[in-house]
């Protein structure tokens, strides 16, 4: 875990450093309309290993994917964020003390699950996970538009259906999304309990005006808003959450969620604001409140704008760009915000290989 003001230091260092440093770096269209194999794009990642303090997990038991002792983490692989999950993945395995026991659950659409596995693959030759095909079929006919097309993607919404994708004997899990990096150690959000019966744990932000994620015609219709009677709901973040496999099929969650789209598409528009709104509406007001620290969002500006922000005050152990700036966009168009100067160290593509010497006076802040 790092302090606010230790990330600020070290910030300003990266960006003095850069700034007095002369170098071109080329605007890269990573992706093809059909994406093929991108290991030559990408540099070998170092291989982490265990402390002496860790447990000793069975390589095939590793990979049977249900050893208790593991920490297991789901993200979505997609070609056009491929270059931010490679990042994260990266920043989890540098900062956690049990790299080798972390597995990764990395759903895919079917066209392009062989060719991003084959790249994983060169990248962490030593990284356990296993890509799984999301049918987007599943999702597509209950998709509807949003405030930004990327949302409209039915690969966002596979977090919904992680309890039908995953083995059932994968009873937790973690998800995050592809543009953040990990800066303390997982094992400490993996081992959050989740207190009674809740299913999800997320830092929850109750300062927020929690009735914006909603219509006015959402508020105005009594029997659809008196799902938040008797609750406090909250504002929380989709692209971190701990989450309960066993409670979420107990109770039935992926079709709840499903219910609300049913809703949306087809008697009134309720939100405008992609996969987000449907878990606000299930499990606002009842989920289990995890420390800010463990999802700095908001780094990539709001869903139009592209605009730079700071930390929020206070210790930092996940930093994440959602909103629609993205750090290897706005650095390879040579328009970085200062904060994406975070991310570029954990950047293994070959087209910010300049960073890399950077590391050694990184190590040291």
């Amino acid at each position: 875990m790092m302090s606010g003001s230790r990330l600020a230091s070290r910030l300003i260092i990266i960006f003095s450093i850069i700034s007095t440093s002369f170098f071109t770096v080329e605007s890269i269209r990573l992706f093809p309309d059909s994406f093929d194999d991108a290991s030559s794009d990408f540099m070998e990642a170092p291989a982490y290993q265990n402390g002496l303090d860790c447990s000793v997990i069975a390589k095939n038991r590793l990979l049977l994917a249900c050893d208790p002792s593991a920490v297991y983490i789901a993200m979505t692989l997609d070609p056009a964020y491929l270059r931010g999950t490679v990042s994260a993945v990266h920043s989890i395995l540098k900062h956690t003390s049990c790299p080798e026991n972390i597995f990764f659950h990395f759903i895919a659409s079917g066209t392009s699950q062989g060719s991003l596995a084959k790249t994983l693959s060169s990248v962490f030759p030593s990284l356990s996970f296993k890509v799984y095909t999301f049918e987007e079929t599943t999702v597509k006919n209950l998709i509807s538009s949003s405030i930004r097309q990327a949302l409209d993607s039915p690969l966002n919404y596979a977090r919904s259906y992680l309890s039908e994708i995953l083995s059932s004997c994968v009873s937790r899990v973690i998800y995050l999304d592809s543009d953040v990096i990990v800066v303390d150690d997982i094992q400490k959000l993996w081992k959050i309990s989740l207190s009674g019966s809740r299913t999800i744990g997320a830092p929850e932000y109750c300062h927020a005006n929690f009735t914006k994620y909603f219509t006015d015609s959402f508020w105005s219709d009594q029997k659809l808003s008196s799902v938040f009677d008797s609750k406090t709901p909250c504002y929380f973040n989709t692209g971190v959450m701990v989450i309960d496999l066993e409670r979420w099929r107990e109770g039935d969650y992926t079709r709840k969620i499903e219910n609300w789209m049913k809703i949306q598409k087809e008697d009134k528009r309720i939100y405008e604001l992609g996969s987000l709104p449907p878990f606000l509406l299930v499990f606002g007001g009842d989920i289990e409140a995890i420390d800010h620290q463990w999802n700095q969002h908001g780094l990539g500006g709001d869903n139009i704008v592209s605009s730079c922000r700071s930390l929020h005050p206070g210790p930092v152990s996940l930093i994440h760009w959602s909103g629609k700036g993205k750090p290897w966009v706005r650095l390879d168009d040579g328009k970085p915000c200062p904060i994406d100067y975070l991310w570029a160290p954990y950047d293994l593509h070959k087209s910010q290989r300049q960073y890399l010497q950077y590391n050694q006076e990184l190590e040291i802040l």
